[in-house]
């Protein structure tokens, strides 16, 4: 790496796995990545991999140029641990500006990264599908084009029924851009969950996760874009306040 390149820190716990990454998001670099268990495991993990990171990489905590985490939509206590840890750590190395990246633009992010390895096209949208969990999907739209994908999404992250999202998503798709065309990439970890409602669903799909090392390929331009915060500033991004159903909605 350069020696003028930015030092950043980034970690996602937003899922069951967790990954932490170390390196500049320059294009075309291999950054240092960790990944172990993650959502309510990440919290005895997380530092330890944070060490181990730098030690390898011969960097101090207050050499960093910013610490990035993926603030949501996720679990619950993966997100409140990423975030509690990114502040830590930039209040530990001196108050090091903090980057919160949605989840779901890192998943998008890692599908488009993964079309672009294997030599496949990749469409002008990519649809970012995470479980939620209780029958429900967190989806966003995101642009995408020869520069990567556009710093906002064409549709915020929200919830979504499975046998709701193929007329969400035709009534999201930009004006001449269909499903029927493959003119949207369905990237995520919701396909084997709910196979039968989205078995009909028209387009190509890419298995995908939410990655620290797809949220630093994104953090140099939201960096420049000025999105990085104070870490007293920094907060996880829920979407949904219900943790789990009621006893008698299971039973229902």
């Amino acid at each position: 790496m350069p020696s003028d390149a930015p030092r950043l820190l980034a970690i996602d716990s937003s899922t069951d796995t967790l990954s932490v990454a170390l390196g500049s998001g320059a294009p075309g670099e291999e950054p240092l990545v960790f990944a172990g268990p993650g959502a309510a495991q990440s919290s005895a993990t997380l530092l330890p991999a944070v060490q181990s990171l730098l030690a390898r990489a011969g960097w101090t905590l207050d050499s960093l140029d910013a610490v990035v985490f993926g603030r949501g939509p996720g679990s619950f206590t993966g997100l409140r641990t990423a975030c509690a840890v990114a502040q830590g750590l930039a209040y530990g190395a001196g108050g090091l500006p903090v980057l919160p990246v949605d989840t779901l633009m890192a998943l998008a992010e890692a599908a488009r990264a993964m079309r672009v390895g294997q030599g496949l096209a990749v469409p002008p949208v990519i649809a970012a599908l995470l479980d939620a969990r209780m029958n429900e999907i967190y989806v966003a739209l995101y642009a995408c084009g020869p520069d990567g994908l556009s710093a906002e999404p064409l549709r915020a992250p929200c919830l979504c029924a499975p046998q709701e999202l193929a007329t969400w998503l035709a009534d999201s798709l930009p004006p001449a851009l269909s499903l029927e065309n493959g003119d949207c990439l369905l990237a995520g970890n919701v396909f084997e969950v709910y196979g039968e409602p989205l078995q009909a669903l028209p387009g190509p799909r890419q298995v995908a996760l939410p990655t620290a090392a797809a949220l630093l390929s994104l953090a140099p331009a939201l960096l420049a874009a000025g999105r990085a915060v104070d870490a007293r500033d920094a907060l996880p991004l829920y979407v949904r306040d219900k943790v789990a159903r009621t006893t008698a909605e299971r039973e229902a």
